[in-house]
């Protein structure tokens, strides 16, 4: 082992973009540990969108002459053609996709490439970056959600009279249809939608010229390059440009919410599969079976979606941890907003294409749904209601239900079963038109205003709710 002192290393020992100021090479596994270039290179495309906005800005100010923007633009244009096509070779010594694409910019096109970074800094680039990044992914993310609501409304249109039972404390409460309680599906992910709207609107502000955290002493027009990436304006200050990361939170918030519908939907289709419901068919090919057990068709695909809920809470999380103690402005600490943000967006894709693909392809049951219905007394608030309009106060007609039901325990009975005699003697109020309210279809047909599950109030709110749909083309 020798243990005598090692001379000092040279600035290029060090990563070229800073190492004027060190003395010596970062150690090895520093350079390892600090580097994003595994995870982040996925932002070349706004990396390199934003750089040809900044080029066309800095020409535009006379920072630049139009030879070397017309050099650096079809340098960047190369190395993107480069990247897509699997050729470049990302470098983790040079730490991260903005100065890999810089560096192999210089290496193409010589010390032009060096000019490019003239009145920015990584700090408003990467911000930059990322919402340029997140902004695509959210019109993905929306397009997939109007996938999936479109699917679910017109199973609902399809279902506005098949009957099934509605439940509370998941114990059979009122018949409802079928339709009404996709519906319901619906009105959750409409809200998300509005959601994930609002994010896109706020983060559509361009840090781009922020610079570190100071601004720059060029003659930038910040309201160019924000015109330019399809920004709404450049953001008001500074500081908060470099450090910002709410829009990133606030996609992690929608990603919970989102999942946190998307997982009570599961649990709702994985209990209707079941043996025990027999509400539901899922296609096979959403499906998949046991090594042991040759009869089993287990949900795996809702199941995963569920699971999956847990680890976008814990993205959230993560990312309000990472950001509550931070002094302003930019901090290393932000190198690790990406990972969450980035498996958030990948997982609710994924998550929004499966639903999109098999919600549709759901077959109900139709008469297990109506036997279910027909079980757990579900018409005993229409008799109370039938006796509130014969002029029993409510909690009267309330105590005389419940003395019926307990009898129609006890006989193993509904309360469609009963005779008239048998009615009549919990209440002289009931008549031979009991019968009417009785019945499941009388039930349902009777919750007939905005947000009842009539049949034709469930038509009316779904072609309301493709017309929702429509007006965001």
């Amino acid at each position: 082992m020798n243990d005598k002192p090692s001379a000092p290393a040279t600035a290029s020992a060090t990563n070229s973009a800073w190492g004027g100021r060190f003395s010596e090479a970062v150690d090895a596994f520093v350079a390892r540990f600090t580097a994003s270039v595994s995870f982040d290179q996925r932002l070349y495309r706004q990396d390199i969108r934003g750089s040809l906005a900044h080029a066309a800005m800095l020409a535009e100010v006379g920072v630049l002459s139009a030879a070397e923007c017309e050099q650096i633009t079809a340098g960047l244009q190369l190395i993107e053609q480069q990247i897509a096509r699997g050729e470049f070779n990302w470098s983790e010594t040079l730490e991260d996709v903005h100065m890999n694409i810089e560096a192999r910019l210089t290496d193409a096109i010589g010390s032009v490439g060096k000019k490019l970074h003239t009145g920015r800094s990584r700090n408003d680039q990467v911000a930059t970056d990322i919402r340029l990044w997140l902004r695509d992914e959210i019109d993905q993310i929306a397009t997939l959600l109007t996938r999936l609501q479109s699917g679910i409304i017109a199973l609902a249109e399809s279902h506005a009279e098949t009957i099934m039972p509605g439940f509370t404390h998941l114990q059979t409460a009122q018949p409802v249809t079928f339709g009404h309680h996709l519906l319901a599906w619906n009105e959750m992910l409409e809200r998300d939608h509005g959601r994930l709207l609002d994010c896109r609107k706020r983060l559509n502000y361009s840090p781009l010229g922020a610079a570190a955290l100071a601004g720059t002493t060029y003659p930038i027009d910040r309201h160019a390059t924000a015109a330019a990436l399809g920004f709404t304006a450049p953001t008001e200050n500074s500081l908060d440009s470099v450090s910002d990361r709410d829009f990133a939170i606030e996609f992690c918030a929608f990603a919970s919410l989102l999942l946190t519908h998307l997982s009570r939907m599961s649990e709702e289709l994985i209990l209707w599969a079941s043996a025990q419901f027999q509400f539901i068919d899922l296609p096979d090919r959403f499906c998949t079976g046991s090594s042991i057990m040759p009869q089993k068709k287990n949900p795996d695909v809702p199941e995963l979606v569920r699971g999956k809920t847990g680890r976008i809470n814990g993205h959230l999380v993560s990312l309000l941890t990472l950001m509550k103690s931070q002094p302003l402005a930019y901090n290393k600490d932000n190198q690790e907003d990406k990972e969450p943000l980035f498996d958030s967006v990948d997982t609710v894709r994924d998550c929004l294409r499966a639903f999109a693909d098999m919600v549709p392809n759901i077959q109900p049951r139709q008469q297990q749904m109506y036997q279910a219905a027909q079980r757990g007394f579900s018409t005993a608030t229409d008799l109370a209601d039938y006796l509130v309009r014969r002029g029993l106060p409510f909690r009267d007609s309330h105590e005389v239900v419940g003395r019926a039901v307990a009898y129609g325990v006890e006989q193993q009975r509904d309360l469609s079963e009963f005779t008239l005699a048998e009615l009549q003697q919990f209440s002289a109020a009931i008549e031979d038109d009991v019968f009417a309210v009785l019945t499941l279809e009388g039930s349902v047909a009777a919750r007939d205003h905005i947000g009842g599950t009539a049949p034709q109030q469930v038509r009316s709110a779904a072609a309301r709710a493709l017309a929702k749909l429509h007006s965001r083309d």
